[in-house]
């Protein structure tokens, strides 16, 4: 399998360079900048795997990266997770809500960081192979584009499947309407976010089993997660 391909992003240059040696030993293809801007660059030149962020650099701010970086089709589904020196709550809040999946503030241990990032790509890994993915009791083949729960074959229209797609490649996470119309519909896309509910709905029944969990997961004022049975 090829090498995880990681974009960090952090302009204090001695944290840089330790970084990126401590994930190239551990076998990660690795480009790095210190520039907000260069960052979108690079991310839209060769999308990565996963995206390491740091919220104080150079040029357009981390967080307004996150933002874009989530508003594009193409970078919609990479991870992010965000480095700060900023404690307070509200910060913290603020960068997950903007579209970071993990967050660590500054100082940090560069071993918590590399157990974060393998926990993200043991996730994630399946969906970029190829191979099958699981989460709780749902399998889905993406080659064959082939779903079960608990064995059985379930029958999904096309959006609906793109949609399951989606939230199992981030089981847990809660995605707002607006996250899951860009990255399952694409940016840009005039569809109504009413939209995204009736497709939850579909969803919900393609997927049921009578007397067991619905592993969908409304999020009052959020959204929607997936929820491993």
């Amino acid at each position: 399998m090829s090498a995880a391909k990681l974009l960090l992003v952090e302009d204090d240059p001695a944290l840089s360079e330790l970084l990126e040696y401590r994930f190239q030993n551990e076998g990660y293809s690795v480009r790095c900048t210190g520039d907000g801007d260069e960052a979108l660059i690079l991310a839209s030149e060769e999308v990565p795997d996963l995206i390491i962020l740091d919220w104080m650099i150079e040029g357009t701010s981390g967080i307004e990266v996150c933002r874009r970086l989530r508003r594009d089709k193409e970078t919609a589904h990479v991870p992010i997770i965000m480095l700060t020196a900023r404690e307070a709550e509200d910060d913290r809040v603020r960068g997950l809500e903007t579209g970071a999946d993990d967050y660590l503030t500054k100082p940090f241990s560069p071993r918590e960081l590399l157990a974060r990032v393998a926990a993200v790509m043991r996730r994630i890994r399946p969906a970029l192979a190829g191979e099958t993915i699981e989460v709780g009791d749902l399998k889905l083949d993406p080659v064959a584009h082939k779903v079960q729960r608990r064995g059985r074959a379930l029958q999904l229209g096309p959006t609906e499947y793109r949609l399951l797609k989606f939230f199992m490649e981030s089981p847990g996470r809660v995605f707002s309407r607006g996250q899951l119309l860009d990255g399952v519909w694409g940016t840009g896309s005039d569809i109504e976010l009413r939209t995204v509910d009736v497709h939850i709905r579909r969803l919900r029944k393609a997927i049921g089993i009578e007397g067991v969990k619905d592993p969908i997961r409304t999020v009052r004022s959020a959204g929607y997660a997936l929820e491993p049975a």
